[in-house]
């Protein structure tokens, strides 16, 4: 009798490189990373990340918290 052997799907090797791709993208521009947000087009960090993989500007969460943090309204006074 032969070893029993598994032969890997491809498609869900695509779905786990796009949850790391995700979760890269996550990291890189700061939004909160949920699997579950894979494939969601409700979500508003998936249609950031589809951006990106379209090669179009996606906004980058990181740089606009810290504007805000940086924000002063008393500033020169």
């Amino acid at each position: 009798m032969g070893k029993p052997t598994f032969k890997s799907n491809p498609r869900v090797r695509a779905v786990f490189d796009d949850l790391e791709q995700y979760l890269k993208f996550c990291r890189n521009y700061g939004y909160r990373y949920h699997e579950s947000d894979l494939y969601n087009w409700k979500s508003y960090a998936y249609q950031q990340f589809n951006k990106f993989l379209q090669g179009k500007h996606a906004k980058d969460m990181w740089l606009q918290n810290s504007r805000y943090n940086n924000y002063s309204p008393n500033r020169g006074r």
